[in-house]
């Protein structure tokens, strides 16, 4: 091949590149939007939620209701419990096999309360069943609640 072909090729090289590129940059080029587009784009965009501390009054809503009083023994079993005393996870007895319950409720009321609120060491029972929102009554009216059922 020539050597003047092999410079022409080079030279036209360069252009077919230049050209690729200033297509390019100008394609990238910021892109003027009317408010229709801008406000569909602002909506499929949009957080799904927000956080809102307690005491900020910029969020929307009102705040959560709390429940007023203590959770019933049913409720907090059904919360709480029901995990491991339905299915007999990690050895906890369950509810309504009396021969399981048997020897506890012979403990009586005091030690099951006991081993509700502060868990029993070295089984899987820990405090208050994981339930840390639960107050010491309402871990005593689950236990009542899974007593009266294992009898």
């Amino acid at each position: 091949m020539p050597a003047e072909l092999v410079q022409d090729l080079a030279v036209m090289t360069r252009i077919a590149f230049s050209l690729v590129a200033l297509v390019l940059a100008f394609s990238a080029a910021a892109v003027d939007l009317t408010d229709a587009q801008r406000a569909e784009i602002e909506e499929r965009i949009h957080p799904v939620g927000e956080v809102c501390l307690q005491g900020d009054t910029d969020c929307g809503g009102a705040a959560a209701s709390v429940a007023s009083g203590p959770r019933s023994g049913e409720d907090v079993y059904n919360s709480a419990c029901m995990a491991c005393h339905a299915t007999g996870a990690g050895g906890a007895p369950v509810v309504g096999d009396i021969a399981a319950w048997a020897d506890r409720i012979a403990k009586g009321t005091e030690a099951l309360h006991l081993a509700g609120v502060n868990g029993v060491p070295g089984t899987g029972m820990i405090a208050k069943g994981g339930c840390m929102s639960c107050s010491d009554e309402e871990i005593h009216a689950a236990v009542d609640y899974m007593v009266a059922g294992s009898q």
